[in-house]
């Protein structure tokens, strides 16, 4: 743990101490789409998965960082009922009807057109979809534990402790 807490100290000195420069953007650096125009492609959710009904899902991606680590896609469900791992950080927000979302915590929340939730990475919840769901999702992969604390460490350093290691 020592040894994980110093490279990660190291890390956020070198970060802080290299000027802070944004590299011009490989590919496409401005992407916009009618929602209603993207091409959606049948994502069958996992029979697994499935508690009742007959959900069909279909995905179209909008866009994809350059890095690889964000995706913005837009995503529709007919009704079923099913749970749901997600495999990345996952904000949502709904474009057109209605799902009933209970988390692994038991919190239960109906979700409609223009709500906007969160689901952490590593975690599942239950979806019901009485009709219809359509929703914008913007996903991020999580940086590994020794990245994500140097990256917390470098923004402490830099605002003089003023943002906490939340930042």
């Amino acid at each position: 743990m020592a040894l994980k807490l110093m490279l990660a100290s190291a890390i956020a000195m070198a970060a802080r101490s290299a000027p802070y420069v944004v590299a011009p953007p490989r590919g496409k650096s401005f992407v916009a789409h009618s929602s209603d125009h993207l091409p959606m492609k049948s994502t069958p959710i996992n029979p697994d998965w499935i508690v009742s009904g007959d959900p069909q899902a279909r995905t179209a991606e909008h866009s994809r960082g350059h890095d690889d680590a964000a995706l913005t896609a837009l995503w529709d469900c007919t009704a079923g009922e099913f749970r749901w791992f997600f495999g990345w950080d996952e904000t949502v927000m709904i474009l057109e009807g209605e799902v009933h979302i209970t988390a692994e915590d038991g919190t239960e929340r109906m979700l409609r057109a223009g709500d906007v939730a969160f689901f952490a990475g590593g975690t599942w919840a239950s979806w019901r979809v009485d009709n219809y769901v359509r929703k914008v999702a913007f996903l991020r992969k999580p940086f590994p534990k020794p990245v994500a604390l140097a990256y917390r460490l470098r923004n402490l350093l830099r605002s003089g402790g003023q943002q906490g290691l939340a930042a």
